[in-house]
């Protein structure tokens, strides 16, 4: 594991020191966990916490993270594994993408209630300082993207990968667009449309429960926020094209989404217990999102607000674990729990990103000529 600064304990009691001081000391408690974890470790340490067969002393996500900060290279075992048979994986049919989505999301919207903030926001906060709290920060996210946006009214925007709607109604709202919002979750899309119902906004916001392959209309400003993940490094292109038929000719639009500094596959236990086929792209594979058609704009890496946000969600979740447990059953807590954990030691040690890439079409010049109008001091934004 390269050395980290965690102490291990064995079955029979001898104990494994590191080097320095240790952040905290992790139990196993039978050989052949130790054996699981000297075999493949990126599979086998969450596996073996969600049987009790290996526990923490100390805070689980900060040990995460230092084993982390220290982690090898994939085991030798998938480095034997021809790289086309990874990326063969990770192609999302339509079929495929929707079983993908409802695995994770359709787990039921009690569930996430527990953790997350009033809006149901699941992607990266934004906080304007450490000290707020999550619920300000997710609307200042929300916020932070409309501005990057430069929203006017009347304008009509499609989202694709929408969540719980909480963008989707914040644009409505606040900034007097019209958003027709696409997902493939049929837990959310009942969810946020019934919001829209109650905040009397249904007329100005449509929720369509589809692939976003399957886009049609057109738009002068094109978001997602959290989807590209999900996409699969197969078909990037494809998102391309739906883009650039929807586009107007002065439009643009806004991707945000996990990313990495070099392609690696997302850790197997995620892929295998939580998220099926999701894949991090870096900067350089999102270029066939982007080239040749569209223009990118501007590129913000929010790693740090993303660390902050997911321990925001992780103790939340900590706090509620009974009922959580009550929800789900204790396995999926525990798989939860060291989801969250997991998510906050890979952004804490940078083993992920939070890139938010502003685009329009090549060649459009009605666009602003500084940043002023992210922060109210230019009337328009557009030349």
């Amino acid at each position: 594991m390269g050395g980290p600064a965690v102490r291990v304990r064995l079955w029979d009691g001898s104990v494994l020191e590191p080097a320095g001081d240790a952040v905290g000391t992790i139990f196993l408690h039978d050989p052949d966990a130790m054996w699981q974890i000297l075999l493949d470790a990126d599979l086998q340490l969450g596996n073996l916490w969600v049987e009790k067969r290996l526990s923490v002393e100390g805070d689980l996500a900060t040990i995460l993270t230092e084993l982390f900060r220290h982690r090898e290279p994939p085991s030798w075992i998938w480095r034997l594994v021809p790289r086309q048979f990874i990326e063969r994986r990770l192609r999302q049919d339509r079929a495929t993408a929707t079983d993908n989505a409802r695995h994770h999301y359709d787990v039921g919207n009690d569930f996430y209630e527990l953790f997350l903030d009033e809006r149901m926001v699941y992607t990266c906060a934004y906080f304007p300082t450490p000290e707020a709290t999550l619920e300000e920060a997710q609307v200042a996210k929300l916020e932070h993207i409309c501005a990057k946006l430069n929203l006017r009214p009347g304008e009509h925007v499609i989202e694709a990968g929408c969540g719980w709607g909480a963008l989707a109604l914040h644009m409505a709202r606040h900034h007097g667009v019209t958003v027709t919002a696409f997902n493939v979750s049929r837990e959310q899309v009942a969810y946020a449309r019934e919001v829209a119902e109650k905040q009397g906004l249904s007329d100005r916001v449509e929720f369509v429960e589809d692939d976003y392959r399957n886009i049609e209309g057109t738009c002068d400003v094109f978001v997602s926020v959290g989807m590209l993940e999900h996409v699969g490094n197969d078909h990037y292109a494809e998102l391309q094209d739906v883009i650039d038929r929807t586009l107007t000719p002065h439009g643009r639009g806004l991707v945000h989404t996990i990313g990495r500094n070099r392609e690696q596959r997302l850790s197997r236990w995620i892929t295998e217990n939580v998220f099926p086929n999701a894949y991090p792209p870096t900067l350089f594979e999102m270029k066939e999102v982007f080239e040749p058609r569209l223009a990118v704009l501007d590129v913000e890496n929010l790693r740090r607000h993303y660390a902050l946000t997911s321990r925001h969600w992780l103790r939340r979740f900590q706090a509620a674990e009974r009922s959580a447990t009550e929800l789900a059953g204790e396995r999926t807590a525990r798989v939860w729990q060291f989801y969250l954990a997991g998510v906050v030691a890979s952004f804490e040690a940078s083993t992920l990103e939070l890139f938010q890439v502003v685009f329009t079409r090549v060649g459009n010049d009605r666009i602003a000529w500084t940043r002023d109008y992210m922060y109210g001091t230019e009337s328009d934004g557009h030349v």
